[in-house]
This record gives structure tokens, sequence and C-alpha cells, in this order.
């Protein structure tokens, strides 16, 4: 059997499953004036004055200056480094065994983070405190207001050195959770007119517009989004999870598993054996691309390597907790699109 690189996430189950996100109305990040809520911003991420955010709890942070030092959740600081937007500390899925960065760490240069909690339930509160931070920004899962990667047992504590904000990724599309990360980023001071930043948003669209075009001409291709463990193999409804959702109205043709038993998950996933992995007949199978979960190149299971999909070589990559930026989101819908446009096929 294959290794498992790490464990599972245990609150309520829902990312051992690589499923989490979708649809919604989103908050917009606005002042009293309906206009993005920020100071003075001189457009290169040095942005002056006072400062007021609205987050997706309905929670508006106001502060005196800009927040300078800056502590986020892995995935979200890697989505505002895209904007030019450096964070001083991190918390949840830094660097894995023997320091590599993890895939939530982006584009960042670890080494020249305060990593205050590497793992599930780690959170160093002296070196949170030690850093003075101005904002904490994480992302959330639920409907209740629940900071990622912020352990409850000490969430109030932690709560007394700085406000935070909270970007949902909870029953929300992934292009809302895009526009509510890059306000948030326009207003830490992000020249959202940067060439750069433009030219992503644009590759964006065309990349969703091509899987928009995949997915309408080859309706028979049926994807399925899954996630591998030493002694489960989980399928992914597409509902709650930003990216499922958005592939969903583009017209993906996203297996779903058993309504029963999506339910019993609190409405993420179906928990198959291994001896049951045959279940859903895919043409594409996703899979979940985090280190707690068991990469496709080492699951030794026989019935794994007899799907269809599996045979055929139609398994790419999933992120389940996408950096929310549109450079990093691009290339999740290019390879999804190319997926069903060259499938064979065999389900």
């Amino acid at each position: 059997m294959a290794h498992v690189r790490a464990s599972h996430p245990t609150r309520r189950g829902v990312l051992a499953a690589g499923g989490v996100l979708g649809l919604g109305a989103v908050l917009a990040a606005c002042g009293d004036d309906g206009k993005p809520a920020q100071g003075g911003s001189s457009g290169d991420g040095a942005a002056s004055g006072p400062w007021s955010f609205k987050d997706d709890r309905g929670r508006t942070v106001k502060l005196d200056e800009v927040p300078k030092n800056i502590v986020a959740f892995t995935g979200a600081a890697a989505a505002l480094h895209d904007y030019g937007i450096k964070v001083k500390g991190v918390f949840g899925p830094t660097t894995t065994e023997g320091g590599k960065p993890d895939v939530q760490a982006g584009d960042m240069d670890v080494s020249e983070l305060e990593v205050i909690g590497n793992v599930w339930g780690e959170f160093n509160i002296e070196k949170y405190a030690a850093l003075k931070p101005d904002l904490l920004v994480s992302t959330m899962f639920d409907d209740a207001g629940t900071l990622w990667y912020v352990p409850e047992e000490s969430k109030e504590q932690i709560a007394k050195f700085a406000p935070s904000v909270g970007i949902s990724v909870y029953d929300v599309q992934m292009t809302k959770s895009l526009e509510r990360m890059a306000s948030l980023a326009e207003s830490l001071g992000a020249d959202m007119k940067a060439a750069a930043v433009v030219e992503a948003k644009k590759k964006f669209e065309e990349a969703a517009a091509r899987l928009k075009a995949a997915a309408k001409a080859r309706p028979e291709i049926k994807v399925l989004a899954g996630s591998a463990s030493a002694e489960l193999f989980y399928v992914s409804t597409h509902n709650l999870s930003v990216d499922l959702e958005y592939y969903k109205a583009l017209g993906v043709n996203i297996i779903e598993p058993d309504a029963k038993a999506i339910e019993e998950s609190g409405g993420w996933f179906e928990s198959l054996s291994w001896e049951n992995v045959d279940k859903y007949k895919a043409d594409v199978i996703i899979m979940d691309d985090r280190a707690q979960a068991i990469q496709p190149a080492d699951i030794d299971e026989a019935t794994w390597k007899k799907l269809p999909a599996v045979k055929a070589g139609q398994v790419i990559a999933r992120s389940p907790e996408p950096i929310l930026s549109y450079a990093k989101c691009t290339p999740l819908l290019t390879s999804l699109a190319e997926a069903i446009e060259n499938a064979e096929k065999v389900a």
C-alpha cells in the first residue's frame, strides 16, 4: 500500500475528500460609499492612510493605517503575493519534508517567511505575537466564520493580537472568491491596473472560455474528483467546492457521488474502500494535489491501476484549495480543458 505523506485534517473531515467551496452571493469589499475600502494607495503595494475592509463574515475592520505586518494562511498569503502584497508570517501547509515549498505556498520564498504553524492544529502564539501583527487573513470553509487553520481552542487568544479578515471559499464559485481576494489585495495597496495583473485576469477568462467550449463539445466525458488516503478513496460532490462549482457551471460533466453518503459527510464527499474504487465510471480523474493526499504515482492498489481512466493515462491534478489569484487558477482550467479535449472515451 502507498505511504501516507501526512495525516488528514479532522475538522468535519471535509478536506480529506478534496472537496470544499461553491455557489452564492459575494459580499463586496466596500466602504459606506460602495467603493473599494482602502487607504490612499500608491498602486505599488505601499498604500497609506486609514484602512477598512468588510470581510465575508460581514465584519468591517478599521485601522488608522494600512496594515503592514500581515500574517496569513499560506494559501491566502500566496495569493496576495501574486498581487505584490507580502506577509510577515504564515500558518498552514508551507513546507514539506526536506523543507521544500508546499503546493499551497505558490511562488513565495518560504525561507523568508516566519512559519508559525505548518500542520493542522499548530499555531505558535509566541511567534505570532513577536511579529506584532496588524492583520490576520485566512479563508473560511463554512458559514459560521471559522478561520481556516486557526485552532478552535486558541482562537480567542489569537484574536487579541490583531483583527482578522476572512475570505469565504464556502458555497461560492471560484470567480467570486477570486474577486474577493483581489479586492483585499487592492485595499492593501496592490495595483490592479498593472500589466501583469491585467494580463493574468485576461488569461484566466480565456482559459474559462476554453474549458466551457471543451465541455460543450464533449459532454459525454465524465470527470471524477478524487482524493486518496491509505484506507479510503474519496469522491467529491461538485457542491460547496469553489473549483468544482465553477467547472460545473461551465458545463463540465462531473460525476456526483451517492446523495446519502454526501449527506453523511456533511455535504462534501463519499468515502469508498479501495475494493470499491471502481463504483463510478470516469473518463477523466482529477486528483487532490495537497500534501495530505496520496498522489496518483504513489498509489499501489491494484483496483486503482485497473480503472479505465488510469490505464488510459487520463488522470490530472486538482487543487481543492486553489491559490486565489488569476495567475494560479488559470493553469487549473487549462489543464482540465486539455484533458477533456484529448480524452479517450473509456467509461
